[in-house]
């Protein structure tokens, strides 16, 4: 699989860790939009697009995020049995909608990503 476009948005005020925006494309064929470029305690990493976990309300059917205590359709308490309380037994807030299944690809994809930010960040401070 060969990565054919890169195309990087960075943020145009940086005030907190998230530094930029990028998009991938895959042999001319497949995008992945959404990926956001962050400061970390030891340089910059990617973080690819994700959504907060939902479940059903028991009562209505209805999607909540994760930590509701409330429906969000019917308003219906969510008992204490549903996953709002975070312990280490519970899914995570959020989930990956794409992500690379080894350390070898997400490293080529970063690399790419972080090499396009680096280039559109140093053109702009020479202007």
């Amino acid at each position: 699989m060969e990565i054919t476009e890169t195309r990087v948005s960075p943020v145009e005020k940086p005030s907190g860790r998230l530094k930029g925006f990028a998009s991938v494309t895959f042999d001319g064929v497949f995008v992945v939009r959404g990926i956001r470029i962050i400061e970390g305690d030891n340089g910059l990493f990617i973080a690819m697009p994700n959504r907060k976990t939902e479940f059903r309300c028991p009562g209505c059917g209805g999607w909540n995020v994760f930590h509701a205590k409330f429906c969000n359709r019917c308003g219906k308490e969510i008992a204490m049995s549903q996953p709002h309380d975070k312990n280490e037994d519970d899914p995570k807030n959020y989930h990956d909608i794409v992500h690379p299944i080894n350390n070898e690809f997400r490293e080529i994809i970063q690399s790419h990503i972080l090499n396009e930010y680096q280039s559109e960040t140093q053109g702009r401070k020479t202007l």
